[in-house]
């Protein structure tokens, strides 16, 4: 569909207009439609984090960002979704060659949901562990046919070990409980896993992971994506997303405002002065924004670049920086919203969907502030990390 020399964000704003197309259908439907999937795959965003050695692009952080921002400003649900189907690529890569292959052996487009908080109830047994739970909030689920799932190991040494099982299609089911105000169309529903084994190449640990002492942390020793921990790639998808709201939203009121009449006086909304400033403030804010990311999105591609290990100091930034965007966009999103009348509210009014998904992108625990205060406060004072704060 594409010409290998046609840089990728020019691939995905030729695909947006579809995108947005779809995104009531994506609120109805309460998953990503199967038609955006499609496009992006055509585009091969979601083989952004994938090895060269499978056919990935090994695509720098801020390029692959840019991406997802720019998908959010049709479709939110989307941008969340594909972003993280195509992040989880990088954590992927980090396990072993067995795993990989199994994956993406037969068919290099295949995708990965996650749900990562550790609810998962392991046993150990030879060769692996005998897996069961329900995990919630997997993005993407319908489209992907294997599941990252969180759950603490035990070990002799270090006890309760985070970790993650990658288990296959065959052994979750998907129960469709995905009723919520915001995101609607991410199709985050949860998967039952009942009593499967996961063998232990489909097993890593948080801390084997996050120091690239995996099984594949050494498996890609060219690669200038990999020697990043995968987390903070991970964590910077949301803030990415309310971004491109953001900046829909500034977009979006200015068009509604310059031509809305005041239906009692006739007087001309985007000639009156609080209009003015309103989106003056927020344009400044969502700017400001943008630039604390991409400031912290090319720390993490020069680190990855030079193939240098990130300090304590700069792993709390960027664990904390994206949380802090998200809360200046969502500020911004809402002084605009609020002045905009109530037609902004009626079901099919697109301001009220940005304004419903701008909060939503602040609602996940890695863009909870009060958590991020905590964890960037303690490493300034140079207090060791309190495990409670993730």
């Amino acid at each position: 569909m594409f010409d290998d020399t046609t840089p990728m964000i020019d691939r995905v704003r030729a695909i947006l207009p579809q995108i947005k197309a779809n995104a009531a259908k994506a609120e109805a439907d309460r998953m990503v439609p199967a038609e955006n999937i499609d496009l992006l795959k055509g585009t091969g965003l979601h083989r952004a984090f994938q090895p060269k050695a499978y056919g990935g692009l090994e695509m720098p952080v801020p390029d692959f960002e840019n991406c997802i921002a720019l998908i959010a400003t049709a479709c939110g649900s989307t941008a969340w979704a594909i972003s993280l189907l195509a992040e989880h690529a990088h954590q992927i890569a980090l396990y072993s060659k067995e795993l990989q292959d199994e994956i993406w052996g037969e068919d290099p487009d295949t995708l990965s949901s996650s749900s990562i908080a550790p609810y998962g109830q392991a046993v150990e047994v030879e060769g692996g562990v005998r897996f069961s739970g329900e995990f919630g909030w997997s993005s993407g689920c319908d489209h992907a046919t294997w599941a990252i799932l969180g759950f603490l190991r035990d070990d002799a040494e270090m006890g309760k070990v985070y970790s993650f099982a990658i288990v296959p299609r065959a052994d979750y089911e998907i129960k469709d409980n995905w009723f919520t105000a915001g995101m609607r169309g991410t199709g985050s529903k949860t998967l039952v896993v009942k009593d499967a084994f996961v063998p232990n190449h489909r097993i890593e640990s948080v801390p084997a992971l996050m120091t690239l002492t995996s099984a594949g942390g050494a498996l890609y020793p060219d690669s200038q994506i990999y020697q990043v921990p995968f987390i903070y790639v991970f964590a910077s998808c949301f803030s990415a997303v309310s971004l491109g709201i953001a900046e829909r939203m500034i977009e979006l009121y200015t068009e509604r405002t310059k031509g809305r009449v005041r239906a009692y006086t006739g007087a001309r909304v985007g000639q009156s002065i609080p209009a003015c400033m309103r989106l003056a403030e927020s344009t400044h804010q969502v700017a400001a924004g943008r630039a604390f990311l991409e400031k912290t999105w090319a720390e993490m591609r020069d680190h990855a670049e030079r193939h240098e290990y990130p300090t304590p100091t700069q792993m709390a930034f960027w664990r904390t920086n994206q949380a802090y965007a998200v809360k200046m966009f969502v500020a911004a999103v809402d002084r605009l919203f609020e002045a905009s009348g109530g037609s902004a509210w009626f079901d099919d009014a697109e301001a009220q969907r940005l304004f419903r998904n701008s909060h939503m992108t602040a609602a996940h625990a890695y863009t909870d502030y009060d958590i991020c205060a905590q964890i960037l406060g303690r490493a300034l004072m140079g207090l060791e990390p309190d495990p409670s704060l993730f």
